[in-house]
């Protein structure tokens, strides 16, 4: 069975929460509980995350929701594309991750022993 990360990281790219969900669930779902409880002026997410649930979740919390259009939506939101630009810092967060091969490979046979390695991981990133 596969498995997908779903992460959240603060201003500077380091993981703050990350969720383990089966690889065929969707993304958009996992993002309520990812950002729950996490100060935020700006929430960034790719085309996945965007949903009107999350958005208007975004928008309770008092921060700008930078994420583009699904092409299938009838209403669209404007983007930010100069703050946009910043969501390489996730995706460094995640290449920073899979530099440790216990992640990258996925030898842990067992979905809590996986995250128990990427909360190792996530914690030696920090300490760096």
């Amino acid at each position: 069975m596969s498995t997908k990360i779903h992460m959240a990281v603060r201003g500077l790219g380091c993981p703050v929460r990350f969720i383990l969900t089966a690889g065929q669930k969707g993304d958009a779902p996992q993002a309520e509980a990812l950002i729950e409880d996490l100060p935020a002026d700006v929430v960034m997410a790719d085309t996945a995350y965007d949903s009107e649930k999350l958005r208007q979740t975004i928008a309770r919390k008092g921060a700008e929701a930078v994420i583009p259009n699904n092409p299938s939506r009838a209403l669209k939101y404007p983007l930010d594309k100069d703050l946009y630009a910043q969501r390489h810092l996730i995706e460094c967060c995640f290449s920073r991750l899979k530099q440790f091969r216990r992640v990258a490979t996925r030898f842990e046979k067992t979905a809590k022993h996986y995250l128990a390695i990427v909360a190792i991981a996530a914690t030696v990133i920090w300490l760096r």
